[in-house]
């Protein structure tokens, strides 16, 4: 640990707060309908697609209708991908002559592009024509991003209305989330992109002879449009398989600052958002101090892991810190606040590899999957994510004061708390249920390269990942075969739906109730207490529910390397 890596974490907070405040009120202004800066340009448009798909845009739905809407929506987006990804082969730009993707790892993909997971168990170079790229992934990374944004906006709207039917227009919603504040933004930034040395174009791949006379083929694209996309909507993926850490996917060191900005930039000001709709800016603020205390724990852990070592490299006298695994380019620092970031903000692209990773190191990435990827979150996600936690925490409040719990003056009621604890406990019973089936099956078992707790770990990261709609891989697993393709696909069905759903009824049950005026007994939900309370309630469901898997893992791998004891591949 240096002074140079705390400045670059430093500077790295101060852009991301920096940039609240004013996108969080320009997207409370797109989202209520106000006019904007894009308005004269992008009204037209919008108003040309609402009459082309014959939709009033002033009708609103019941939560019940908008939840068949985003359903429908992802039904027919994954239809759609499948068909692309199997017929690839006899569709045109397809400049290395990809085959048809196979039947599971379609399935996967397709599932994993539509749930915002951006799972890959194939390498983009290798398995993808430009077609699917673009028109299939692409497409999809900004539609997952935009369906997130709209759950969200609709949950604050059950928070911010009182005696309502409706919690508005989910169509409505995600045009202008893809129209007003992605679009917008991935245009100029895939143009910054470029500019740093992104590849961008539908050519053939490049051959190259190297300095000792072989052959290379250099595999290119439309590179940079789908980068900016992924990083922005907190897709991940990538075009490479290498991901961020592929030279053409991050070139340089401000490219890798500003994809590391971008993918915390909505979801920081999402609470802002919120904070302006419910009427009361400070709510948003606790919510993000919530998120920047655990963000901040995280990366002050992770990057003392990374730069500490381990006892097995300072035995052979590598006392400069675990490079392995990382780029030089980036260093220690930036590694392992770009691995906190995107494990926190539901990302998934990685700048270095989480198996290579101290044990202590690679704890912290898959701790903040755990816990629902609520610190910062996914587009939208993480901001719905974290207020099923404050229901949670606004219940055991009025538990310990013996009130009804309030919060923003809706009575939180059983229904309320039934609906955030199955949208809490759904993810547990996918990454810990079908980890502890792939350990004990001979097709789970065929796919960690390490024995020990490092393969344990390797299998509990990639249902971690996938239930968690993240999408990184810890690496040292194959997983692209029926069993972990399916299985995978299934976790992230579940994590991506059973919790917007229930997000979803939240919103609609909260819309129709009246709001009650706050007394003398309201407990405050825009002070230190109150973040306090969120926190410790967030850090005690998850250490009561995950730390068994965590000793089994990382706990006991770091325990094993203090002693000498290591787990080689194959060993």
């Amino acid at each position: 640990m240096n002074l140079d890596g705390w400045i670059q974490i430093a500077l790295y907070g101060a852009v991301v707060l920096a940039l609240v405040k004013p996108l969080g009120s320009y997207m409370t202004r797109v989202f209520t309908g106000e006019r904007t800066l894009l308005s004269p340009v992008l009204g037209p448009v919008e108003r040309g697609l609402y009459r082309a798909a014959g939709l009033d845009a002033r009708q609103e739905q019941h939560w019940l209708a908008y939840t068949g809407a985003v359903i429908l929506f992802h039904l027919l987006g994954f239809a759609v991908l499948y068909a692309i990804l199997r017929l690839q082969a006899v569709l045109p730009l397809n400049p290395a002559d990809q085959g048809a993707v196979a039947p599971d790892l379609a399935f996967n993909t397709s599932t994993s592009f539509i749930t915002n997971t951006n799972w890959q168990s194939y390498g983009g170079e290798t398995t993808l024509s430009y077609l699917s790229q673009m028109l299939g992934l692409t497409h999809q990374n900004f539609l997952s991003a935009a369906t997130g944004i709209a759950v969200a906006v609709a949950l604050i709207r059950g928070f911010a209305r009182a005696s309502s039917g409706t919690i508005g227009s989910f169509w409505v919603d995600v045009t202008r989330a893809t129209l007003y504040v992605l679009l917008p933004i991935c245009v100029p930034y895939t143009l910054f992109l470029v500019w740093q040395g992104m590849p961008q174009t539908l050519g053939a791949y490049a051959d190259a002879t190297t300095l000792e006379g072989a052959h290379q083929t250099i595999a290119l694209g439309p590179v940079a449009s789908q980068v900016a996309i992924k990083m922005l909507g907190t897709n991940g993926g990538g075009f490479f398989n290498a991901n961020a850490a592929h030279p053409f996917e991050n070139p340089t060191a401000l490219s890798n600052f500003v994809q590391m900005v971008s993918i915390f930039a909505i979801g920081a000001a999402l609470t802002n958002v919120f904070g302006r709709m419910v009427g009361d800016e400070r709510q948003g603020w606790a919510i993000l101090g919530a998120m920047g205390i655990l963000f901040l724990a995280g990366v002050a852990v992770t990057y003392w892991a990374e730069a500490h070592g381990s006892s097995v490299l300072n035995g052979f006298g590598l006392t400069g810190g675990n490079m392995e695994g990382k780029e030089t380019r980036f260093g220690i620092a930036a590694s392992a606040l770009f691995a906190v970031i995107t494990t926190a903000a539901s990302c998934g692209a990685v700048n270095a590899m989480h198996d290579s990773f101290t044990a202590l190191g690679g704890l912290i990435p898959l701790l903040n999957m755990q816990l629902g990827e609520i610190i910062i979150g996914g587009v939208g996600a993480g901001l719905y994510g974290m207020l099923i936690f404050v229901i949670v925490a606004i219940f055991v409040a009025g538990l310990m004061v013996g009130r009804t719990p309030e919060y923003l003056g809706k009575k939180i009621e059983a229904k309320e708390v039934k609906m955030a604890m199955l949208g809490i406990l759904c993810l547990p019973l996918m990454m810990l249920g079908f980890t502890a089936l792939a350990t004990v099956l001979p097709a789970g078992l065929a796919g960690p390269a390490n024995a020990g707790p490092h393969g344990f770990t390797e299998i509990l990261y990639a249902y971690t990942s996938a239930a968690a709609n993240n999408g990184s891989a810890f690496g040292g697993l194959s997983a692209n075969t029926l069993f972990y393709n399916s299985t995978l696909a299934i976790g992230m069905l579940v994590g991506r739906f059973f919790v917007k759903i229930p997000v979803l009824a939240i919103a609609g049950s909260l819309a129709a109730k009246k709001t009650v005026p706050a007394s003398a007994g309201t407990f405050p939900t825009h002070g230190g207490l109150f973040v306090g309370l969120l926190v410790g309630v967030i850090l005690i469901i998850g250490g009561l529910t995950f730390f068994p898997s965590l000793a089994l893992g990382p706990v006991v791998e770091h325990l094993a390397g203090a002693a000498g004891q290591t787990f080689a591949t194959g060993g």
